[in-house]
Parts: structure tokens; C-alpha cells; sequence
């Protein structure tokens, strides 16, 4: 029997291994989540990778985080988070200053206009993950929420 991520990737044969094949999909279905959101964000001129950082930097509040303490935080890891916030600095979203205890320390804090961006921002992110993940009802979703988990541990 082919499944449906099979049939969505052209392919004739079974898969080797149930795990193979969900270990696919969730890769499939992570692809296709992130591609909505991009869609989202565009109209606003954001990406989801930037949306996610200023959402991290939203949360951490006045204190700010430190480059290293962002990049753990992402929920997509971005290999040049320097060059992300580079981007974000220059349209004025995030602020960084040098730590008072070891100069050599950037801390990272969202701006006035990062914030106001981010709220705008908000609404789109909430309407396509919902329209996205509506479909399986909640009951399964916590379930999906606590085999992903316990695939992560």
C-alpha cells in the first residue's frame, strides 16, 4: 500500500521502515509548517526565523540575551544568528550593547519598533498555525505534542 507521504513524493515502493516513514513525514510536515508561516510573515517583510527572535527577545524582556543564549532558543536554528541580527539591527527591530561584566559579551534586547513589528506580527503567525494544525482536533494534538516530545528525549 503506498501512503500518503509516498504518493506525495512520487515514490513507488514501500518504505523500508514505519520509523523511516514517520521520521519523512515529520520532516515533510515541518517543511510544509514553515513554508505557511513564511507565507504569513511576507506581507509584514519578515521571516519566521527573524519573527522567532524577536519573540525570543520579547520574552527575555529589559535584561536582553546574550548571541549564544538566542541561538539555543530558536526553534529553527540559524547557523549565522550575527548576520540575522545584523538584518534586524538595521531596521531598527533589535538594540545590542556590550556586557558590563565581560566586554567581550553582546547583549541582545528587542527595540520600541521590534516590538510594535512583532505585535503586528502576532495575529498572521496565531490565524496560520491554527488553520494549519486545526484539522487533527486537540485531543490529538496533545497526543502528537507528547510522541514528538518523547522523540526528542
Amino acid at each position: 500500500m503506498v501512503t500518503g507521504l509516498a504518493r506525495d513524493i512520487k515514490q513507488t515502493r514501500n518504505f523500508p521502515s514505519v520509523e523511516g516513514e514517520a521520521g519523512l513525514n515529520i520532516l515533510r510536515t515541518s517543511e510544509m509548517l514553515y513554508e505557511r508561516l513564511n507565507t504569513a510573515l511576507k506581507p509584514l517583510d519578515l521571516t519566521f526565523t527573524q519573527y522567532n527572535v524577536l519573540r525570543i527577545l520579547r520574552g527575555a524582556g529589559a535584561a536582553g540575551v546574550t548571541c549564544s543564549q538566542l541561538a539555543e532558543r530558536m526553534i529553527v536554528r540559524d547557523p549565522d544568528v550575527t548576520r540575522l541580527l545584523d538584518r534586524l539591527e538595521k531596521r531598527g527591530y533589535v538594540e545590542r550593547r556590550r556586557s558590563e561584566q565581560d566586554r567581550r559579551v553582546l547583549i541582545v534586547t528587542i527595540s520600541a519598533a521590534g516590538l510594535e513589528h512583532l505585535h503586528a506580527a502576532d495575529g498572521p503567525i496565531v490565524k496560520a498555525m491554527t488553520s494549519t494544525m486545526e484539522k487533527p482536533g486537540k485531543e490529538r494534538l496533545l497526543e502528537l505534542i507528547d510522541v514528538l516530545e518523547t522523540i526528542r528525549q
